[in-house]
């Protein structure tokens, strides 16, 4: 690695204790003439730009982007370098929509919000990327750049909670991505840090800024359904998205026997047939990839890029990935906190890569004169049984929420979207409920979390909440490495009952990366 990435972790704290974390807002009279103060626009910088990060940074064009951090630029900026290809599509069906595909229902196209991403597209390529400044390390770019309001974290799931902690430390207002951490303990520091420092927060599950998702909500808040005990969650990932339920790759291991084709030989053939001798790529920083992570392990394609998700040393799996988009809306509208019980069963699990498919039940209290609720989450490409009042229409495959109450059932699609009464007869008869919740300005997750850094608005999504709703998505996580059920005490953040089910409530980090 360069002297330029070497930044020493003593150094790194040091300045970020010296920096505080009160942000002071310049106002235009001091900055003089021709100058835009940071309430008008924020100086963002963004770590991890070669997956969501660049959507992010599409969606924040409008603001000056100064910074850009990323272990693999080589990746990256096949992404950057394929934003010419995406406008020219864009503007194509902006000028002429498609007809969905023969036997598939039209999925709604917004020919404005479809602008305004070209718009974005077309500054993020011409105005930003040519004078932002990039690295490699987050500490170094934080340690450096003094003008910085605040950080877009869309690394892999195991790097968010150290890039923001350090980012909220020097009092930078941080946008997560979804899930906004790999551990519980995580969760429960990234709340209380952001309580202390009272910047802006928002974690990236855009579904909690969509007027359906809202909708969703306000239906329960209006006893359209009645009481709801059970509720069914379900999405259709990992499926054909990265791999789960595989072997580490690792060379065949000698022995008396030469190998059968049972269960485990098989296992250890693939993992066999995987592995090879796969060097870094140039470009890509490996050891900072792996950052937190407990364990070195040796680079393979089959990590990176994206791969990262389906591997406990850096993702937390299907629920990390979609639970924020499926069970937010749930917890939001029945008041959820936490579980008095988790329990998942899977498909196998070899602690290494997350299984092919898991069921998780989750128990929840009563709160006040709200009953106790049962919630399952399914993933894999299993599926709840459909409510017979769906008739010939069948539950989506790609992943939903199904509520059901002592007067009917909502069901909703991905991230909130198409809330609706079952039977029909109920959505007809109910109406539209009234609006309880404030609308997010254009359905803008992102400018939202603008708008709350300039002390606009309310950040839709802020850790307080977050923190919460990623917590209950990785129980889900520690029950399946406990292999039982487990009973947790949600204030001490304590499972009673398998005391050595404790530890996945945190995790080791590597030497000089703890938090």
């Amino acid at each position: 690695m360069s002297k330029k990435n070497e930044i020493s972790r003593r150094s790194f704290l040091s300045s970020v204790a010296a920096g505080g974390a009160a942000l002071t807002v310049v106002p235009r009279s001091v900055l003089g003439r021709g100058f835009t103060p940071p309430s008008d626009t924020l100086n963002i910088a963004a770590v991890g730009v070669g997956g969501m990060g660049r959507a992010n940074l599409i969606n924040l064009a409008s603001q000056n982007i100064v910074a850009l951090c990323d272990v693999d630029w080589r990746y990256a900026d096949k992404g950057f370098d394929h934003l010419d290809i995406d406008i020219e599509r864009l503007k194509k069906r902006i000028e002429l929509p498609a007809p969905p595909p023969p036997g598939q229902e039209s999925v709604p196209f917004d020919p404005v919000k479809a602008q305004a991403r070209v718009d974005g597209m077309l500054k993020l390529k011409s105005t930003h990327l040519p004078k932002a400044t990039r690295y490699t390390d987050y500490r170094e770019m934080l340690d450096r750049q003094k003008d910085i309001d605040a950080v877009v974290v869309a690394t892999p799931d195991h790097m968010h909670a150290s890039i923001a902690l350090a980012a909220m430390q020097l009092g930078k207002h941080v946008y997560v991505q979804k899930p906004l951490c790999w551990s519980v303990e995580e969760a429960r520091k990234l709340s209380a840090r952001a309580k202390e420092t009272r910047v802006a927060t928002q974690m990236g599950n855009q579904g909690h800024s969509s007027d359906d998702g809202r909708t969703a909500v306000e239906y329960i808040w209006a006893g359209a359904i009645g009481d709801v005990r059970e509720v069914h969650i379900w999405t259709n990932r990992p499926l054909g998205f990265w791999p789960q339920g595989v072997p580490r790759p690792e060379p065949l291991k000698p022995g008396p026997e030469p190998l059968k084709w049972s269960g485990r030989d098989v296992n250890a053939r693939l993992a066999a047939a995987i592995c090879g001798d796969y060097p870094v790529p140039d470009g890509l920083a490996w050891d900072l990839f792996q950052g937190t992570s407990a364990k070195n392990v040796d680079y393979h394609p089959i990590y990176h890029p994206f791969n990262w998700r389906g591997w406990t040393d850096w993702g937390v799996g299907a629920i990390g990935d979609m639970g924020a988009h499926l069970i937010d809306h749930t917890m939001w509208a029945l008041n959820l906190g936490y579980p008095t019980s988790v329990e998942t069963i899977s498909t196998p699990f070899n602690g290494a890569s997350y299984p092919s498919a898991t069921l998780t039940f989750y128990d929840f209290p009563a709160r006040g004169p709200m009953p106790p609720v049962k919630l399952t989450w399914y993933d894999g490409g299993l599926k709840p049984n459909k409510p017979e009042e769906l008739g010939d229409e069948e539950l989506k495959q790609e992943g939903g929420a199904l509520l059901i109450g002592s007067k009917g059932k909502l069901l909703h699609d991905t991230y909130g979207y198409r809330p609706r009464l079952l039977p029909k007869s109920l959505h007809d008869s109910f109406g539209k409920p009234a609006q309880k919740l404030p609308r997010i300005a254009n359905e803008h997750h992102e400018l939202n979390w603008v708008d709350a850094a300039k002390g606009k608005v309310e950040a839709s999504c802020p850790f307080e909440y977050a923190s919460r709703l990623t917590e209950v998505m990785l129980l889900g996580v520690v029950a399946l490495h406990a292999g039982k059920k487990i009973y947790y005490d949600g204030p001490n953040m304590r499972v009673t009952n398998v005391l050595a089910a404790n530890d996945f409530l945190r995790r080791d980090y590597r030497q000089g990366w703890s938090i």
